[in-house]
């Protein structure tokens, strides 16, 4: 068991003496970050197997963009495009979650394989979701989420930012627990670039301790995200490309893991898997 900074583990799932690292499968053609790179399932399995080998710990299969401005996909659509791929990374031994809003999504992703939902919503978005989560027994995360994409960047008000995503994650976390999801299989994150301007996702990372006060494991999800883009800008008109963020989000993979993260969630996993390892051999010399 983990004793790094109250760290914690997740039941049902396994346990790493450090961060873990997530890395991310999109199986969409509209990607802020890929921009649809590995929409077929054959090249969306192999690049999830290439993930592992570069030191990811587990993958998050998700068949629809949450960019904002993104429009949903349909049901069925978001079915064809996880489900392949979840049942080929299982079926290769890999700790596969499922990025999803959708309650169906999920239970059918479970059967196939996954051991863990990833709902950005936290339970918001589909009144079925939770429980389907409960009667399947498996971790759930459980982001900060205040709408849908299409507006979110409207919702970006806060008077006090790390107060008020944390006041709303606890809110969250009750409710859930309240309607059968046991509290020890909860991972809160709290949704950096989710109806959030810049300085207010720069506030969450600057303070993720308080976050940790609320007594679960935390995942974080910087990869290649816009704030990023606006520090790399520093100033300038146009800030670099997605694909061009990997080693800032490999720095804020190191300060999550140094602050006692559960978890990064990022798309190029090999920088992150050394930031996350050299990390912990700092706190294992302290």
């Amino acid at each position: 068991m983990s004793t790094l900074r109250g760290r914690g583990t997740v039941t049902g799932l396994p346990e790493w003496d450090r961060c873990a690292v997530m890395g991310v499968v999109n199986v969409t053609p509209d990607s802020f970050s890929d921009g649809g790179r590995w929409f077929d399932t054959t090249v969306a399995v192999k690049h999830g197997l290439d993930l592992v080998a570069e030191g990811a710990d587990l993958v998050d299969v998700g068949g629809e963009s949450t960019r904002p401005g993104a429009s949903r996909v349909d049901e069925e659509e978001e079915l064809r495009r996880v489900l392949p791929v979840v049942r080929g990374l299982a079926g290769e031994g890999v700790t596969v979650s499922v990025d999803t809003m959708r309650a169906s999504v999920a239970a059918q992703a479970v059967a196939a394989g996954a051991v863990l939902v990833n709902d950005v919503s936290g339970g918001l978005a589909d009144p079925q979701m939770i429980p389907a989560v409960a009667a399947a027994e498996v971790p759930f995360v459980v982001m900060h989420w205040r709408g849908f994409s299409e507006d979110m960047n409207s919702r970006a008000v806060y008077g006090d930012v790390v107060a008020e995503v944390t006041a709303e994650l606890r809110e969250r976390i009750d409710a859930v627990v309240a309607r059968g999801v046991a509290a020890e299989r909860i991972i809160v994150d709290p949704g950096l670039g989710f109806a959030k301007q810049a300085a207010h996702d720069l506030a969450l990372v600057a303070h993720l301790p308080e976050l940790g006060a609320l007594g679960r494991p935390l995942l974080v999800a910087a990869s290649r995200k816009r704030f990023l883009g606006h520090v790399l800008a520093d100033g300038a008109a146009t800030p670099p490309p997605a694909r061009e963020r990997d080693a800032a989000t490999a720095a804020v993979s190191a300060i999550a893991a140094h602050e006692g993260a559960w978890a990064v969630r990022v798309h190029e996993v090999g920088a992150t898997a050394d930031a996350v390892r050299v990390a912990r051999a700092v706190e294992g010399a302290r």
